[in-house]
């Protein structure tokens, strides 16, 4: 990376700074090692051994480095209810490297306290304006940014109503089917969604606007808060060019669906995942006094690639993790 382009990368990273910091929200500096992880079935994790002194009853401790500083900032928000952002390094194992996947990636998370995901669209879309003016891009060409449902675009993109089709056995299968995809048998429901997904709604987000996608299927887990519908969850993901750049919540705040969330994706990581790290069962009494707020994860990389107008992660990292 030469100069430039490092004066560039230290510029925007001062710039989401800034922005935050005009807006009190506070900045954290949490761990990267954690001797617990929330359970994320999709997610491969690192692992590694923090050894004691010679002498020490305790001889040896698994821990590992965190693929999102979420776990510190929700201990954090519960304890003092106030708007925080965070930037670090985060980890993910079994990541491909080069276009758009590093196994170690910069994260922005941020946390608006009394907000759902509909409030973190307006916030991320000022950020966006605030990056684009600081770095003289005109904001007429990418604002107001473009939304639409995971609904509407399947309806839109793969032909059929995602939702009936969800309910009816073998449906979803005889739409991939359909669409020239070749599932394996026996695939679940939300395998068939995602294979749907990346092959026929994925590529038709490469507009000029960034893209929110929301109103993600409930039968896919996650932490966020259940619609009314109780079809949906309130997610949302930002795409520019087809980029999936940020994912956010309206938090779920029930420790109890937070618990059961735990409890069913460690079970799906036992099954799946090569590394089985520890899990904290008490994490849902951090929930029992937890706040309404709603917070957005996005990778700074990708971020500053698109506002480089860069074709690959690779020429926007200081350096390359080899693989």
């Amino acid at each position: 990376m030469d100069l430039e382009s490092l004066q560039k990368r230290a510029g925007i990273i001062r710039q989401i700074r800034s922005f935050f910091d005009t807006k009190n929200y506070l900045e954290l500096d949490t761990p990267l090692l954690s001797s617990d992880l929330i359970p994320e079935s999709c997610l491969e994790v690192f692992e590694t051994k923090r050894l004691f002194p010679q002498g020490s009853k305790k001889k040896e401790q698994s821990l590992y480095l965190i693929p999102s500083p979420e776990i510190w900032m929700k201990k954090i928000i519960a304890r003092n209810k106030t708007n925080i952002y965070q930037i670090c390094k985060c980890f993910r194992n079994g990541e491909s490297s080069g276009h758009l996947h590093s196994c170690e990636f910069t994260m922005l998370e941020y946390y608006t306290m009394n907000a759902d995901y509909l409030d973190s669209i307006t916030l991320t879309e000022k950020l966006f304006e605030y990056l684009l003016i600081q770095n003289s891009i005109n904001t007429e060409n990418f604002l107001p940014f473009e939304r639409i449902t995971v609904q509407e675009a399947f309806t839109k993109w793969a032909g059929f109503d995602l939702f009936i089709a969800a309910e009816k056995k073998g449906e979803l299968e005889k739409n991939a089917q359909r669409l020239g995809l070749s599932p394996m048998k026996d695939l679940s429901t939300p395998a068939l969604y995602d294979l749907i997904f990346i092959h026929t709604v994925e590529p038709n987000l490469k507009t000029q606007k960034p893209v929110f996608l929301f109103d993600y299927p409930s039968f896919v887990p996650c932490l966020a808060k259940l619609s009314n519908d109780k079809k949906t969850y309130e997610r949302w993901e930002l795409y520019w060019n087809g980029i999936e750049l940020a994912n956010c919540f309206s938090e779920q705040t029930n420790p109890q669906k937070v618990k059961e969330f735990f409890i069913n994706e460690e079970s799906e990581k036992k099954k799946n995942a090569i590394i089985h790290h520890k899990i904290n069962r008490d994490y849902w009494k951090f929930f029992e006094n937890f706040p309404k707020c709603s917070g957005v994860a996005m990778g700074v990389d990708r971020l500053i690639m698109a506002l480089t107008e860069r074709k690959t992660i690779n020429t926007v990292l200081p350096f390359e993790v080899n693989g």
